[in-house]
């Protein structure tokens, strides 16, 4: 993994097919059933898939099985992410599992990897791995069965407990097979076993695997300062893309040292990666961390920053009509003012928090009318009848009983004016004399026309909202 240690390419044993060296540490017990022949004719009627499947692992390969050697687990798990990702380290599922070994967020933390603004582990190749083989020995270990293992992988280890405990209960076998579980678990380990025979005989599927040497395709390369991903590419010699197929993790532009202390790079590239960056005489970051002082809008924060709205909102993923709160990371473009590299807390620990720009609300409390509704109410304020249901903690179908109080939330208003608030309709200011001959909303104005006001109490009378 060291780039100053040098690989022998002609070595017999580099010469020696990977594929073979996967075979001999089959260990598992064979699945067998309809399944299995379906998933089997499925891959065997896609060869350019299973083609752009095996060239894809080819660069991963050979890490999973020497990590599965050393820890003496059978190297079907080297297969396992054809089934996951399809070997794809930035696949990204419906249900937010990430990268090459599809780990969900909180397993990810579990399992000690890092998911921040600057970086994902779950898409690291080195990490993922560490941590799939981590919770995969685990499981294992808790089941006896690396069939039952692999399906507490897939629907989660609680799942299966609960179906062996049922299958227990009623007398039932507890093999894989013999499980209820859902149809992408029922299915997931026969997706294994025929990718097993497939690679045990690809030419029995009329399939040809790509030719793997048995050394590495990559070598991890220490870095010291932060860089930027592009230059690190141009650095390394290769295209973006290629870069970042072996080091997926970053959510930046910028790659920071104290996250990320090595990146990975084929061999060849690794060595002119090493003396170019020696050679490099110009700042290899142009961008680096800061944490807003105080919640503020992302305009005020683009000046603070010496950059534009756009772009800030752009590289930090901001959307409109957001806030950003104080503690938040962002990231911005070196200047003199801030030139250092990034400190590991801040690499490691870094958190973008949003809240929604609107103006303060002030709370009006309202006495029920006869047709009142959580709709009636919702319409006459323009908010949302969940928001009318939840502020009176009813559903949002409920209507009010007369004379009820009702509590809503509106933006305040720059000059603060006063209102009824009353039930059916919010009147304005009215004086008593002017109120003679009807009915207020709350019988406090309630005269006859003929009624003689006093001039001393002629004004108007208004009721605040609370």
């Amino acid at each position: 993994m060291r780039p100053d240690v040098s690989v022998n390419l002609d070595d017999a044993a580099a010469q020696t097919d990977l594929w073979a060296r996967v075979r001999r540490g089959f260990r598992m017990f064979d699945l067998e059933g309809e399944l299995v022949r379906d998933k089997e004719q499925w891959y065997a009627s896609r060869p350019d898939y299973v083609n752009r499947m095996t060239t894809r692992g080819s660069r991963y390969l050979f890490h999973i099985v020497e990590e599965l050697e050393s820890r003496n687990m059978p190297t079907e798990l080297a297969l396992l992410p054809f089934i996951e990702s399809a070997f794809n380290p930035q696949a990204m599922s419906s249900a937010k599992a990430s990268g090459m070994w599809q780990f969900m967020p909180a397993t990810g933390r579990d399992f000690a990897l890092k998911q921040n603004i600057f970086r994902d582990d779950r898409r690291d190749v080195l990490a993922s791995t560490r941590a799939a083989l981590d919770y995969l020995r685990r499981l294992y270990g808790m089941f006896g069965d690396w069939h039952l293992a692999l399906a507490a992988y897939n629907w989660g280890e609680g799942n299966v407990q609960r179906a062996i405990a049922r299958n227990e209960k009623a007398g039932l076998p507890t093999d894989y097979l013999s499980l209820k579980m859902p149809e992408e678990t029922r299915s997931y380990v026969p997706k294994l076993q025929a990718v097993k025979n497939i690679v045990s005989k690809p030419e029995s599927f009329a399939l040809a695997l790509p030719a793997l040497a048995n050394h590495p395709y990559f070598l991890g390369v220490p870095i010291q300062r932060d860089i930027d991903v592009d230059l690190a590419a141009r650095l390394a010699g290769m295209s973006l893309d290629d870069f970042q197929t072996l080091n997926p993790q970053m959510n930046k532009p910028v790659i920071l040292a104290a996250g990320t202390p090595q990146v990975l790079l084929p061999y060849d590239n690794a060595s002119a990666f090493v003396r170019k960056l020696s050679e490099h005489r110009a700042p290899l970051a142009t961008w680096t961390a800061w944490v807003a002082p105080t919640t503020m809008r992302p305009a005020d924060a683009a000046r603070q920053v010496g950059m534009s709205e756009s772009r800030l909102r752009e590289v930090n993923l901001i959307p409109p009509r957001m806030l950003v709160k104080a503690g938040s990371t962002l990231l911005v473009p070196r200047n003199e003012q801030r030139h250092t590299d990034v400190a590991g807390h801040v690499a490691d620990n870094a958190t973008m928090l949003l809240a929604p720009d609107v103006p303060p609300l002030r709370r009006v409390v309202l006495k029920a009318g006869k047709a009142d509704s959580v709709a009636s109410i919702a319409r006459r304020y323009r908010v949302g009848a969940a928001q009318v249901a939840q502020w009176n903690d009813v559903g949002t179908g409920a209507r009010f009983k007369p004379g009820a109080t009702i509590v809503v939330y509106e933006a305040k208003r720059k000059a603060a004016s006063t209102r009824v608030a009353a039930a059916g309709k919010a009147k304005k200011p009215v004086s008593m004399a002017a109120a003679a001959g009807r009915k207020a909303v709350t019988r406090i104005a309630q005269k006859k026309a003929s009624t003689t006001v006093p001039a001393a109490t002629r004004k108007s009378v208004r009721l605040a909202a609370k």
